[in-house]
């Protein structure tokens, strides 16, 4: 009986710390009034679709660059094991998706190994402020450090 007891126990935990989990899925759409985005350069998308399905969560950004529009799709596993997407110029991207200790935000780490021999260095950290989806982003290489907060309405 102790033993039933203890599993029952048991599985309502995990069931509460699981339901915990914030689920980013939805479509989101920039607002460029509350986002903190850099004056010359951004790749900030005007949209992403996120889908968040148990362990996985797939990127949908779309974004303009030099007056071109392109969607850039990834895939991540939520568990912190390291996930490769192609990246630009036949290079790959290399994440690892991490939850906070409260399940409150996810970081994403992405290595980019550059042409020239360089790597860039992005975090990013997802996180609802309301009914606001906000990701800041940092990035690090050899063309400089850059920081960013985007916001996201949810369409």
């Amino acid at each position: 009986m102790k033993k039933i007891k203890f599993l029952l126990a048991a599985l309502m935990i995990t069931s509460v710390a699981t339901a915990q989990v914030i689920n980013f899925s939805g479509n989101w759409k920039l607002n460029n009034s509350k986002s903190k985005l850099n004056d010359q350069f951004t790749m900030a998308p005007k949209e992403i679709i996120l889908t968040q399905n148990g362990n996985d969560l797939s990127s949908e950004r779309h974004v303009s660059f030099q007056d071109q529009d392109m969607t850039l799709k990834d895939k991540f596993t939520l568990d912190g094991k390291e996930c490769i997407n192609p990246g630009w110029q036949d290079t790959q991207k290399k994440s690892t998706a991490v939850w906070s200790d409260d399940n409150k935000s996810l970081k994403i780490t992405t290595k980019i190994s550059m042409n020239d021999g360089s790597e860039m260095v992005i975090n990013e950290l997802y996180k609802m402020d309301g009914d606001n989806l906000v990701i800041e982003s940092n990035s690090s290489s050899s063309y400089g450090d850059r920081s960013e907060t985007m916001v996201f309405d949810k369409q």
